[in-house]
Order: structure tokens, then sequence, then C-alpha cells
């Protein structure tokens, strides 16, 4: 049996699906909430961090994120969320490669929580 954590809850699955939507939440997490801001509290990743140098951190950020999309891909999520999810990445890479602005979008917006959330939806649903 494998364990699937989901926020502070702890779901336990034979799924097949389980392996690649915990490594999917992983990396959403390393990209979106993998530092804690001090004093803040609020919570970034390496995305706007990587954001921070220009066009190449953001493109490095977007691979990345593609194996998230991936991940959908394996488990069987529909081709139009994937095509969402897919937009998402290129949004997130278009507007994270403007100086200072994209930064602070990637550190708000949190795509790839996004786009796991999507896989989590259909997982759920199925």
């Amino acid at each position: 049996m494998a364990n699937v954590l989901r926020g502070s809850t702890t779901q336990t699955t034979d799924a097949p699906e389980a392996a690649p939507l915990e490594r999917a939440r992983s990396v959403a997490t390393l990209l979106d909430e993998s530092v804690r801001v001090p004093v803040v509290g609020y919570r970034v990743g390496l995305d706007p961090l990587l954001g921070i140098a220009p066009i190449s951190g953001d493109v490095i950020a977007a691979v990345v994120s593609l194996y998230i999309v991936y991940a959908g891909v394996r488990i069987g999520v529909p081709k139009r969320k994937l095509v969402w999810m897919l937009g998402r990445v290129g949004v997130d890479l278009a507007v994270g490669s403007i100086p200072i602005v994209g930064t602070l979008v990637d550190a708000v917006w949190k795509n790839n929580k996004r786009n796991v959330a999507v896989i989590e939806s259909h997982v759920e649903s199925a």
C-alpha cells in the first residue's frame, strides 16, 4: 500500500496513479512553496527564485513544470485538461519572463499547485 499525503490528511491507496501523483505534488511543492519567507510567513518556491535569472531561469522552471503535465498524462487526465495545464505553464513562462513583475507573479500565482489540483480532481472523480 502506498501512502498518499494530501495537505494535513493521509490517504491510503493501491491505485497505480499514486506514485506519479505523489511525485507531481513534490515537484509542485518544490517549485511553489519550498521556502518560508521569514517574518512574513509566506511560502515561495524555486520558480520565483529561478525567475530572478532573466529568461533562462523561467525556461528551467517551465521545463520542470512539464513533469507535472507528464504525470497527468500517465495518470490519464483528459486531453482538454492537459491542454489547460500546458497553457498555465506557457503563461507562467511568458509572464515570468517579465523582469520584477514576472517574479512577483510567480510567487503569488502558484501555477504548479493549480496543475496538481487538476490531477487530484481527476483521480478523485475516477
